[in-house]
């Protein structure tokens, strides 16, 4: 994955820092089967065409400038072998930000400690991702919630945002998963700011960092990480820290999402 000033990278730091301005004025309201599953729907048919020119065609990273550039129309079929549980399961209602995130301080399996300085959540799943993927989303039957949080460690160095994406459809969560796995750069969410009262500063424009996801039952998780004084140096520390985060919440919402996986 790039870090530093690899171009991809730049280009999703350009829209990291647009996407935070638009989130500055539209401040979002704060407050599954198992691998066996998710395993048989990433491997299922994802198939994708280029916008009407016809054929297949393969994600690239886009710059700003392109952002008006057609959204691939995807379709994912649902594989033969999905259990026959999955309809109970999507009928559970959509996991609520206490669910996603219930604790402030987090301490994953190898005991690092990590605090939650900021929570939001939105209906409206357009204002906390890129308009590639918000115009993903729109083809199928919807995203039903956005939450995020931000986390930085015990020295308060770094800030890792984890979004929970939640949809009506599995295939709906498959389809933005398979796109953001191709095209991190143009299939992104955005990264909190952290609120004032957090002591934190903001991420200079132009950092490097780290971006992550997982899917579970119906939801895709994603995490950027970055160094808060904007480093570039120390890529495996926040690296891990984002990945131990992302797999922490991940846990959280799986076994919400499919209790009888944990």
């Amino acid at each position: 994955m790039p870090y530093g000033g690899a171009d991809p990278y730049t280009q999703w730091v350009v829209e990291q820092e647009r996407m935070r301005r638009r989130r500055r004025t539209r401040r979002a309201v704060a407050a599954g089967t198992g691998v066996v599953l998710v395993a048989a729907i990433t491997t299922g048919a994802v198939l994708y065409t280029d916008g009407g020119r016809g054929g297949a065609a393969a994600a690239a990273p886009s710059s700003p400038a392109a952002s008006a550039a057609p959204v691939p129309s995807v379709t994912v079929s649902m594989p033969s072998d999905a259990p026959s549980a999955l309809p109970s399961l999507l009928a559970r209602p959509v996991i609520r930000p206490e669910q996603a995130f219930p604790a402030k301080s987090v301490r994953p399996a190898d005991g690092s400690r990590y605090e939650r300085v900021d929570l939001a959540t939105t209906s409206d799943c357009s204002e906390g991702t890129a308009p590639e993927l918000a115009a993903l989303i729109a083809q199928g039957q919807g995203c039903e919630r956005l939450t995020a949080a931000l986390f930085t460690d015990a020295e308060r160095r770094s800030q890792v945002t984890v979004t929970v994406l939640s949809f009506r459809t599995v295939q709906d969560a498959s389809s933005v998963f398979a796109m953001a796995s191709m095209d991190p750069v143009t299939y992104q969410v955005v990264s909190l700011d952290p609120p004032p009262e957090a002591g934190m500063p903001t991420v200079p424009p132009g950092s490097a960092g780290v971006f992550r996801r997982l899917m579970t039952v119906r939801s895709v998780v994603f995490a950027n990480g970055q160094w808060g004084d904007g480093s570039e140096a120390d890529e495996a520390a926040i690296t891990k820290q984002t990945e131990d985060l992302l797999r922490y919440v991940d846990d959280d919402v799986l076994a919400y999402e499919d209790p009888d996986s944990a």
